[in-house]
């Protein structure tokens, strides 16, 4: 309640006499349940204030607000409110305060739950999505990012009419691409829309639908294939962001945890953050890895300098928590997960902190694959580290062999042998 108390006198009117007076109680208690910082907690308090205020004036009751209630606030009173002066107005924290206290409401069932779509097309997305998920075995990100650009498709196709599959066109198709286009010309995203739609037309095919035509109409950028070189970093670099790690401040031991599990195991972000404290078998020295790209299981072996970093990271820097995963995060709100947009910020920071512009997070497990190649190992070995399904996959690897391009390299014309 602090916060409170310091507020500006009519903005504690405001917010204590307002239609927001009887639920202040309980966003400030998830404030501190969520151990927010002080200066947090308190742009949390101005941001509720403010809406306080413009809810009365629109004679707005807790029970009718919404996303949109929210968007009407940010969108349209925001850039003209003449609201006293000590109002606060930053988009950024006036946003987090109040998607906080959405949650509240619904914690403490004054608005309802957000329902999830419906419709035929909804009904379509959630086919195909288990389609993805039972039928092909594909990780969550790659699902959606799917269902994503097939979703803006089909509502743009059916915006005013029933959705049939049938009814799908050539002209349809190659317009919505177009206009797509002209919004973001880059090769990456027409190889994206390529990939989604080519895949979301095969899974049509399987339901009946004559789409070959669609299939057909799909051209995707020239990419030849093994054409570029795997970015990994130099024995040198991985020194450098090693010493990085070890000299860092604040967290020290997450981060150096973070970047071994990627540099010695070939860990992904996703399967970085997902890691569980039972995943880890100190006494074997091995860590499995249940929710992969691939949807199995493997054991792979826990370096000793990577269960050394690890172990420093759950002993020093972790915090009393009763989650189940092993990277938590260390700001508010507190006892959740690390995500992987997280892990690969950490990483990357990292990365140019050490002075190593091209590096991400990804780039580590390059690295693994080329140290694994250089230092005799074969294809294979570096498909069973990397959990490759296919060795198609680890072959770019061969490109990056130093000791076998050399013996099979011809002399250049012109040149002493």
């Amino acid at each position: 309640m602090n916060s409170i108390n310091s507020l500006h006198p009519l903005a504690k009117t405001w917010l204590l006499d307002g239609p927001l007076a009887a639920h202040v109680d309980a966003y400030a208690a998830n404030l501190e349940r969520g151990s927010y910082s002080r200066q947090t907690s308190r742009s949390h308090i101005d941001a509720l204030a403010h809406f306080a205020h413009w809810m009365a004036r629109c004679t707005l009751t807790a029970s009718q607000l919404d996303e949109d209630c929210v968007s009407q606030f940010l969108n349209f009173h925001l850039p003209s409110c003449d609201c006293h002066a000590m109002a606060l107005r930053s988009h950024d924290q006036l946003r987090a305060g109040l998607g906080l206290l959405l949650e509240v409401l619904r914690e403490e069932r004054v608005i309802a739950e957000l329902l999830p779509p419906t419709g035929p097309i909804a009904e379509e997305l959630n086919r195909y999505d288990a389609h993805m998920r039972d039928a092909r075995g594909l990780a969550v990100g790659t699902r959606k990012d799917r269902l994503y650009r097939v979703g803006q498709f089909l509502r743009w196709k059916f915006a005013d009419r029933a959705f049939t599959g049938k009814d799908m066109l050539v002209e349809d198709l190659r317009a919505f691409i177009t206009k797509e286009l002209e919004r973001v010309n880059s090769t990456s995203h027409a190889q994206s829309l390529a990939a989604s739609f080519r895949a979301y037309f095969r899974y049509r095919l399987t339901c009946g639908d004559e789409v070959r035509g669609l299939l057909g109409a799909i051209s995707t950028p020239a990419q030849w294939t093994l054409a570029s070189l795997p970015r990994a970093l130099t024995a040198g670099e991985v020194q450098r962001l090693m010493t990085h790690c070890e000299q860092t401040v604040s967290s020290r031991w997450r981060l150096l945890s973070m970047v071994r599990l990627a540099v010695d195991l070939g860990l992904r972000s996703g399967e970085i953050a997902k890691l569980e404290l039972s995943d880890i078998n100190w006494r074997n020295g091995t860590v499995k890895l249940k929710q992969t790209k691939s949807m199995r299981q493997d054991t792979l072996p826990l370096p000793t300098a990577t269960g050394e970093a690890l172990a420093e990271y759950l002993r020093h820097e972790r915090p009393t928590t009763a989650l189940k995963n092993i990277f938590v995060r260390l700001k508010a709100p507190h006892d959740q997960p690390v995500g992987v947009d997280a892990v690969r910020a950490f990483i990357g920071r990292a990365l140019r902190c050490a002075g190593i512009a091209h590096g991400r997070s990804h780039s580590l497990r390059h690295t693994l694959a080329c140290r694994i190649v250089n230092g005799g190992g074969s294809i294979k070995d570096v498909a069973d580290m990397l959990r490759h399904r296919s060795l198609n996959t680890s072959v770019i690897y061969a490109k990056l062999d130093q000791h076998s391009l050399i013996e099979v390299a011809l002399p250049w014309p012109g040149s002493v042998v």
